[in-house]
């Protein structure tokens, strides 16, 4: 372990978690989360804005440096948790923090929020030199990035922004997500009554599994996937049905095979619903964009370097999910997501090893600080 472990109170930031966890913040319901977060913040010095947007407020911080000409370093963790946890049960046995009840812990991501909190409490305590600091703290990710695609940029200066929102032990730097396509299919057949005259009829259910069966699904390839997730239609027994409604996904981080198999499904479709004679919509939302960073990019040699002072290898990783730092990267603001200890996460196997949830902060802590080394 690294010197500067010691710089981190262990004490602090697992009384720290342990009091977010005990906050119940489902997406839409994070206001009482983010008061605690805005209270601790205040404390540290920083400005703090709620920007409500409707469905729910992301909190942006600010902390003015004290370094000239060092760029404005962006931290990032979400406040949502993906389910409601207000009858949460967790243990900390001194190795974990481990869900005991019948929910999950919420370490995803309430460790990304001890951690920034810890470490900006450090340089704060210890009067270490840094550049301005922001922190966004982003709600509804869990829904689909909703609190990103919500957030007013022009309320944030930065352009390298360090999101702490992937599972797994720390070490794992993320430098590609893919774009994500969601869709829609409805598909109109016609009722009659299957006892009588089902041959009046045309059977949405059966144009729809010919539709399945035909379009990409699971694997593509190496960077993209397929899924339908879900199908609602039918009504009776007795009724042939006169509507299917399909939701699916394609993901990839190759335009060209995104676009290529959107472009195969939409034909497909058409081509069997014309077969039938049965009617088609199609709605297609684009969740978010695909991003990749170069192995020669100075802000990721500037978080390795981080890594490497704390004495973690660095390990760059390709993911198939998306996170905050796709939309960051969507709006010009450098975003790399790391791991930050929280593991089986949406789950009540979820837990988090206290090594982790400190180095974590550690990994934080002395990003801050190499900002000064980062050449624009």
């Amino acid at each position: 372990m690294s010197g500067l472990v010691v710089m981190i109170n262990k004490d602090r930031i697992i009384d720290t978690f342990a009091r977010l966890l005990r906050i119940n913040s489902p997406t839409f319901q994070e206001h009482e989360i983010i008061e605690y977060i805005k209270g601790e913040l205040s404390k540290q010095g920083f400005q703090v804005y709620i920007q409500e947007y409707g469905q729910s407020a992301n909190l942006i911080a600010r902390k003015k440096g004290t370094l000239f000409d060092c760029p404005t370093i962006i931290l990032n963790a979400h406040t949502d948790t993906v389910e409601d946890t207000s009858s949460i049960e967790f243990e900390n046995n001194g190795i974990h923090f481990k869900s005991t009840g019948k929910t999950i812990l919420g370490s995803d991501d309430k460790s990304g929020i001890a951690q920034i909190i810890e470490a900006v409490r450090v340089i704060s305590e210890n009067n270490i030199p840094h550049g301005t600091i922001e922190i966004v703290f982003t709600s509804a990710e869990e829904k689909g990035l909703i609190g990103a695609k919500n957030l007013d940029t022009t309320l944030i200066e930065g352009k390298y922004a360090l999101v702490l929102d992937c599972s797994g032990p720390v070490g794992n730097l993320i430098i590609a997500a893919p774009t994500h396509i969601t869709y829609t299919m409805t598909i109109i057949g016609k009722s009659a009554h299957a006892g009588i005259e089902p041959e009046k009829g045309i059977n949405a259910i059966r144009v729809a599994s010919e539709i399945i069966m035909a379009i990409p699904d699971g694997r593509i390839d190496e960077y993209s996937t397929a899924n339908v997730g879900v199908i609602n239609g039918g009504s009776a027994t007795n009724i042939v049905p006169k509507e299917v409604v399909l939701r699916g996904e394609i993901r990839s981080h190759n335009k060209e095979v995104i676009n290529g198999n959107w472009d195969f499904l939409t034909s497909k479709a058409y081509e069997i619903t014309d077969k039938y004679k049965a009617g088609l919509k199609i709605d297609k939302t684009i969740e978010y964009e695909a991003f990749r960073i170069k192995e020669d990019e100075p802000f990721l040699i500037t978080i390795q370097d981080a890594y490497k002072r704390c004495a973690i290898n660095p390990c760059l990783t390709i993911t198939g999910g998306g996170s905050d730092a796709n939309i960051f990267n969507q709006n010009g603001i450098k975003a790399i997501n790391i791991s930050n200890g929280m593991q089986s996460v949406h789950s009540q196997d979820e837990f988090i090893l206290l090594e982790d949830l400190i180095k974590g902060a550690e990994v934080v802590l002395e990003v801050i600080r190499q900002m000064k080394e980062l050449k624009e």
